[in-house]
């Protein structure tokens, strides 16, 4: 075994495997993977080997449609076999909304390139052979790329591709010690002998958590006890199998159960309610080859559900029961990417679909680690959407949740409520007793609206316009007609400070870097030109700034600050330090002038200023702007201050009209002006050039700002797509993200997203169309729960729109 290297991955399944031979696909030789065991020890030897492109997150479905792609590259490269078996897949639909979901689905499908299709009844009977009883289904999705694999195989074809790249593997030599040095790389101490690597990627799997305990990381996820049955020969089976056809998958998400061809039978597995946690305080190091215990109880009633789904199921013998642990993060998705915290530290666990997404996120990583980026947005899979607030006490129940409700329908606006409430502000109890329907961002409750009097104190789920409606739209109402307030803690916020900051700032940012008293807007680009920040920048002096951006993202945009750091500038976090309120509308004004002694006169206190107060008894920061796109001011003040400076706006009310508004409204409001949201039109997917944002960049300004080379080649060049806004003839359900634009017979883009404008009374939509094709009153189509409904293109926003109350 050698004693040096450039990247040490730790665990030697098919993740691992995956890693380790992309990077040597993408040219880092000098690599090595530690295995404990053997290679496929812990969960992948015995995994289900099932793969499938079906995911609602999109860069996370192209992702798996890369690993199938990958896997006949792999046998041509290594002359091994995979055991590929391209069935194609059925996910069934037995109600309404779960048949919402799959158009829906459907949908994305077609702006992507995946060739999947709706069906109903009869068809799924001809498809599977009239196996499926169909009683109560209204139809299903389709998919040709589904099927399955042999696990073993897989992964060994990983490794082989990885050695002859020049990998090294060692085998039976646990990991002991993970000790990081001053200059960034690590000392990964094992049973024989040390290794310094520049780079460790933790692949441990059912070990990832104490892997990552080694180099002092608390990793959320959590191993979950998955069963599934082999069947006895089945006649009916045989005879396909003799036709020289297979079976193909089928999902039942209304039985919660998976089912293939395994040889001359079934296979079949289930995602069962009463699931159970395995291992919560941590996995035993002896663990490995083994199964757990049958525990057929527990799957009774998914099991007796499938007989009449299945019925020849009912007929045949139980050849074999599978019953292992394989690992979740809380909402199901893989942490992939550097840990933030921790220099050259890599996360690659979780991904509990490993033959589905294993060589989607060996690529990814490899990118991340090789070029500093990914080629699509990692956010979905970013170790870093968990922040430090994660424990394993809010771990556990999440995980449980998901695993329950893995093959439930997944709605827009739903709120799922395990570990739930657990941070809070100091207006919870009080926004909680005038109504609030909550929900969750980056583990904070925050208000999505206000319930009316007599309403029920939550939001139904759906793919429609849901019961917040009339709620949402009086709250819009309310900050247009007179003034609302809304709790600005959900922001990301940053305390830059010190002699380089203005220069720091010039070279981190793309936009102007404002003046003392005065903020900006400004995009924040990676080295590739794309959009990894969408910030305001507020001067207090020429040494102490504030950056103002996306709470959820605030992990991962502290993680780029600190890679980039410089002398003489410190970065601290202060989101959860620092929080406040918003106030917007015509009476916002006069709102503010009652509760403090300031001038803030039209005159004194300009749009675009910053200024210090005191608002009440609490010292306050003061901005005049406000994402609702109407006159309004965002008061920051120290958390403890919170409640106090409530108490003096609120009670500065009297005869103003005062209402307090959640986000529901906010993104309303935010359609009227079109203004762009951080993960929907901004993102890592996208070039300031396609969204407009690019109006924020300060082109001429000297510095070599990260992602300028690129950013003025796509200037110079011309995006080949334009961010357009649309008015749309939709009835029940307005757009959310990725549905179809469709010219003719042609899906030419695809909508980043949209909802009602309740002042205007219309439904907008905003989506990406080649620049071609953009023209004064565009008429398109777009595809909602899969009815194509007329939109038009608009030129302008459809309130306010010279700016005249936000700016006056």
């Amino acid at each position: 075994m050698k004693t040096q290297a450039q990247v040490v991955v730790i665990g030697g399944g098919v993740v691992g495997c995956s890693v380790l031979y992309h990077l040597t696909k993408y040219g880092w030789s000098d690599v090595m993977l530690i295995e404990r065991s053997t290679l496929t020890s812990g969960s992948t030897w015995h995994a289900a080997g099932g793969f499938h492109t079906l995911n609602g997150d999109t860069n996370m479905a192209a992702l798996q449609g890369y690993t199938i792609g990958l896997y006949k590259e792999l046998e041509k490269i290594t002359g091994m076999s995979c055991g590929l078996h391209h069935v194609g897949g059925i996910t069934l639909a037995d109600t309404l909304e779960r048949f919402d979901m799959l158009k829906a689905e459907r949908a994305k499908h077609r702006y992507m390139g995946l060739h999947t299709e709706i069906l109903g009844p009869a068809e799924i009977a001809k498809f599977t052979d009239g196996l499926v009883n169909t009683d109560g289904i209204i139809g299903a999705l389709y998919d040709p790329l589904d099927g399955h694999l042999d696990p073993s195989g897989t992964t060994h074809a990983y490794a082989r591709a990885a050695k002859m790249g020049g990998a090294e593997i060692v085998e039976h030599n646990r990991v002991l010690e993970t000790n990081h040095r001053a200059d960034g790389t690590w000392d990964v101490v094992t049973e024989k002998g040390t290794v310094h690597a520049e780079h460790i990627v933790n692949a441990g799997g059912l070990w990832a958590r104490e892997v990552g305990a080694m180099a002092g990381v608390y990793l959320p996820l959590l191993p979950m006890a998955h069963q599934y049955l082999v069947t006895d020969d089945i006649p009916e089976i045989v005879a396909i199998r003799d036709s020289g056809r297979e079976f193909p998958h089928v999902m039942d998400p209304g039985g919660e159960s998976y089912l293939r061809q395994e040889g001359r039978g079934l296979c079949i597995g289930f995602y069962e309610k009463p699931c159970e946690g395995w291992s919560l305080d941590g996995t035993p190091w002896t663990f490995g080859h083994e199964l757990l215990p049958d525990n057929l109880d527990k799957i009774e009633d998914s099991v007796n559900f499938a007989y009449r789904r299945f019925p020849v199921l009912e007929c045949s013998g139980v050849k074999s029961v599978i019953h292992g642990p394989f690992t979740f993060a809380p909402d199901g998705n893989p942490l992939i990417g550097p840990v933030p915290g921790l220099r050259n530290y890599w996360s690659a666990c979780a991904v509990m679909a490993g033959f589905s997404q294993g060589g989607g996120m060996g690529k990814s990583l490899a990118e991340w680690m090789i070029h500093g980026e990914t080629d699509c947005d990692p956010r979905g899979f970013d170790v870093a959407r968990f922040g430090k607030w994660t424990t394993p006490g809010y771990t556990v129940p999440k995980v449980i949740e998901n695993y329950q409700m893995r093959f439930s329908v997944s709605y827009p606006n739903e709120e799922r409520p395990a570990a739930r409430p657990f941070r809070t502000t100091p207006m919870y109890d009080i926004f909680d007793q005038m109504g609030a329907v909550w929900g969750q961002q980056y583990g904070l409750e925050v208000v999505n609206y206000f319930a009316l009097p007599g309403e029920p104190r939550y939001e139904t789920p759906s793919f429609k316009r849901s019961n917040a409606w009339e709620a949402t739209k009086a709250e819009v109402m309310a900050v247009r007609e007179s003034v609302g307030i809304n709790e600005v803690q959900n922001f990301g916020k940053f305390r830059v400070t010190g002699p380089s900051a203005r220069g720091w700032l010039d070279r981190i940012m793309a936009g102007l870097i404002p003046n003392p008293g005065r903020l900006s807007l400004t995009p924040m680009l990676s080295p590739k030109g794309k959009i990894i920040g969408d910030f305001t920048v507020t001067c207090l002096s020429d040494a102490e700034f504030r950056i103002t951006g996306s709470y959820g993202a605030q992990d991962q945009h502290l993680r780029w600050f600190e890679a980039n750091l410089e002398d003489g500038v410190t970065v601290e976090n202060v989101s959860d330090r620092v929080t406040g309120f918003q106030i917007a509308g015509p009476n916002a004004r006069e709102l503010l002038s009652r509760a403090t002694r300031a001038d803030v006169s039209a005159e004194a206190f300009r749009f675009m200023d910053a200024k210090r107060m005191t608002i009440g008894m609490a010292d306050c920061l003061v901005q005049r702007v406000s994402y609702t796109g109407d006159l309004g001011y965002e008061i920051f003040t120290d958390f403890m201050s919170q409640r106090s400076l409530w108490h003096t706006l609120w009670e500065a009310d009297k005869d103003l009209g005062l209402r307090p508004f959640g986000m529901r409204a906010m993104m309303s409001l935010r359609l009227d002006k079109l203004f762009g949201s951080w993960a929907r039109e901004f993102s890592p997917d996208y070039f300031p050039g396609e969204t407009g944002i690019d109006r924020f960049i300060r082109w001429n300004k000297p510095t070599d700002w990260i992602g300028k080379g690129v950013a003025l080649m796509e200037k110079a060049e011309g995006p080949k797509r334009r961010l357009c806004p649309f008015v749309v003839e939709a009835e029940d359900a307005d757009v959310v993200a990725y549905e179809p634009i469709w010219i003719g017979d042609d899906v030419v883009g695809f909508c980043s997203s949209g909802g009602f404008s309740h002042w205007t009374g219309k439904s907008i939509a905003m989506g990406f169309v080649p620049n071609g094709a953009i023209k004064p009153g565009l008429e398109v189509e777009i595809e909602i729960l899969g009815s194509r409904r007329k939109a038009r293109m608009i030129d302008g926003p459809l309130w306010d729109a010279d700016g005249a109350r936000m700016r006056g």
